[in-house]
Formats: C-alpha cells, structure tokens, sequence
C-alpha cells in the first residue's frame, strides 16, 4: 500500500461564498468549476479542477481563515498571473526565502493565504 497522489484539496469558507468562489478562483485564477454530487451540493460551497486534481471550497460554519496552512497552485505563467492579480487590486506578497524559487502569496476573498509557484518544465 502507498499513497499516489492528492486527488483535491479543501479550503474552508464562510457560509454564502459560492459568487466569490467563482469570481477568484473560477475567473480570477482561471479553474474550471466541476458540478458537485448532489448529496454535497445542499451543503453549500463550489469546487474546481485544477489538472488532475481538485480544490473543493467548503463552506464552515464557523469559519476562520487559515493563514499559514495553503494549498500551492504551480503556474505556467507566474509573471503574467502577478500582474493580473496586481491589476485586480488582489495584493501579491513575493517571497525569497527559498533559494533560486520563484513564488508569492495572495489571500483568497475570506483571507486564505494561497501560494503560487511555476510550473515545472
């Protein structure tokens, strides 16, 4: 038994956050958003797919953001991507504390920090 992959991640968000889902991470970001079983889709909340994998946007009830933990998204264009989240008014925080990598964070609509990075070639 191993494990193989990530097939989605979570990340939480306040109850009403569907049209702010879309707009960052569906438009903003450019994921394409996939239809939810319709067991989960009472429950609120939007997912994504992001290559192969997932993110799912779940809706907490009493939510908090999370400020350290994140997901990391690899790009194929990280440059392009800061200067449109720049021109979206979305703050991009760059960060060198890796040597010869190239990332920033952002914060999602509820305050999630969110890396990205390049994607690998």
């Amino acid at each position: 038994m191993k494990i193989t992959g990530i097939d989605h991640v979570q990340v939480a968000a306040p109850r009403g956050c569907e049209a702010a889902a879309r707009a960052f991470y569906g438009e903003l970001l450019g994921m394409a958003e996939m239809a939810k079983p319709p067991a989960l889709a009472a429950r609120g909340g939007v997912w994504f797919r992001v290559g192969a994998q997932q993110l799912h946007i779940g809706v907490e009830r009493e939510f908090a953001p999370a400020r350290k933990a994140h997901p990391a998204f690899a790009v194929d264009d990280l440059e392009a991507l800061a200067a449109q989240l720049t021109a979206s008014d979305v703050p991009v925080t760059w960060d060198d504390s890796i040597p010869d990598t190239r990332r920033f964070f952002i914060h999602d609509p509820w305050g999630n920090r969110v890396e990205l990075v390049p994607a690998q070639a």
